[in-house]
């Protein structure tokens, strides 16, 4: 019954394959449990509640895309996000908590008719095919960094260097035995292998003291009363707050499509003409998701590129997805469990993850500098911006650009066109009003 639902003999998986895929994904991405609340909990908003909507919002949008999407990819509360909720929007322009999720429903909500209108899933499939291979190596690069940072491989620099190599600390050694057992057990053809690597870390660090032993084992604290159905939609429709849906919009947009792009090209689900299968339920999702979160109280939410760690360990179908989704909901429980789980054992399966995603850069024609140039830009801004939305907006500008200067404009479909006027306005959005002020000035 479950593998004719999720179509696993169709996509060669199994319910083992599948088990083991979304508990890997769980691993690497449960830090948002306590890393989201964390965040949000700086505007005032109450931690604990956090912690628990967190969960549910995150058990929820991944089952849904499990059952509704049949695709193995999860989503939760998208960091990045987050911080444009609580730094910028309500600590940085002094709106309140309230109003910020009604403007986080609104973004959602718009982007859910764009979704119906059928817009989105248009913008997606103009993109061409080196751009779609470059978004894939670019977050591979990113994770890569991310699994680096978060082992304490690479730490924060000074202000000539940026970033520079950490000390071997035990926690690092303890982070590369993990990754040397992923390697090993991959070239082994062994699956699995990025969860027992997560596994063996968590083992080491527990063996030589490293993680403390929880307090306790289950917590019953799932009161939600203190954010749930706090939003303020009605404060949230006024024209000075429009940049900030429209921005929400803009991120959440180019995150996603990002990570969609090059997780579903990881999980082989393209038809005959390169598109995804099932994008526009997809996308639809990932704007119902939203205003869930909202409505229950958290910022906005997104698809994760720590998919590709379950993807790799042969995740094929939405069961991925179900298995991680009931595990946030029994992280709701056992939290102080998954808690002891370091992020420096975590992070190798995000680095093998990367090395899998460069293969797609032999698909980018480096000999034609019109298809060069613009990968080139994705996968290094994404890396080094430290944000996928910010290196696919300069990607896309710079493909028109080259298109333009090479006298091949027509050759640009008018989807294409629409994506290019988005990025430039997601990069310049915030320079708008200053903007405005300066031509107001010389009059």
């Amino acid at each position: 019954m479950i593998g004719e639902y999720f179509k696993l003999r169709q996509r060669q998986t199994s319910f083992k394959i599948e088990c083991v895929a979304g508990l890997t994904t769980f691993l690497t991405m449960a830090y948002i449990i306590f890393t989201n609340p964390d965040i949000l909990s700086d505007t005032g908003m109450d931690r604990e509640s956090l912690i628990a909507v967190t969960c549910i919002v995150s058990a929820l949008a991944t089952i849904m895309v499990g059952f509704f999407a049949n695709a193995p990819i999860a989503m939760a509360p998208g960091m990045g996000l987050n911080a444009f909720f609580a730094y910028s929007l309500v600590l940085g322009d002094k709106v309140p908590w309230e109003t910020a999720l009604g403007v986080v429903f609104l973004s959602g909500l718009f982007f859910w008719i764009l979704t119906l209108l059928g817009l989105r899933k248009k913008l997606v499939e103009a993109i061409p095919s080196s751009l779609v291979s470059a978004i894939s190596v670019g977050i591979g690069l990113f994770i890569t960094f991310i699994g680096l940072k978060n082992m304490g491989v690479i730490v924060q620099g000074s202000e000539a260097t940026l970033v520079k190599a950490g000390q071997l600390k035990a926690t690092v050694l303890i982070g590369m035995a993990g990754l040397i057992v992923m390697l090993f057990l991959e070239m082994m053809k062994i699956k699995g292998a990025l969860l027992v690597g997560i596994i063996f870390s968590t083992a080491l660090a527990a063996i030589f003291g490293y993680i403390p032993k929880p307090e306790q084992w289950i917590t019953s604290n799932l009161n939600l009363s203190a954010v749930a159905l706090r939003l303020d939609i009605v404060g949230a429709l006024k024209w000075s707050l429009f940049g900030s849906i429209f921005t929400l919009m803009f991120i959440d947009m180019f995150d996603s499509v990002g990570t969609l792009v090059a997780c579903c090209h990881q999980a082989n689900m393209i038809d005959e003409k390169n598109r995804i299968k099932g994008l526009g339920k997809l996308l639809g999702l990932d704007a119902i998701a939203t205003m869930i979160g909202a409505l229950l109280g958290t910022s906005t939410t997104t698809a994760y590129i720590e998919s590709a760690a379950g993807i790799e360990q042969g995740g094929r179908s939405g069961l991925t997805s179900v298995v991680t989704g009931i595990l946030f909901l029994l992280a709701l429980v056992f939290v102080p469990i998954v808690q002891i789980v370091p992020r420096y054992a975590a992070a190798p399966a995000l680095i093998m993850v990367g090395l899998f995603m460069m293969k797609e850069i032999r698909r980018i024609d480096f000999t034609n500098l019109e298809e060069a140039f613009p990968a080139f830009i994705i996968i290094v801004m994404i890396a080094l911006s430290y944000s996928i939305s910010t290196g696919l907006a300069f990607g896309f500008i710079s493909f028109t650009m080259m298109k333009v200067l090479s006298g091949k404009a027509r050759d640009v479909k008018p989807a294409m066109w629409i994506i290019a006027i988005f990025s430039l306005l997601f990069l310049t959005l915030e320079q708008i009003p200053n903007l405005i002020e300066r031509i107001k000035s010389f009059f």
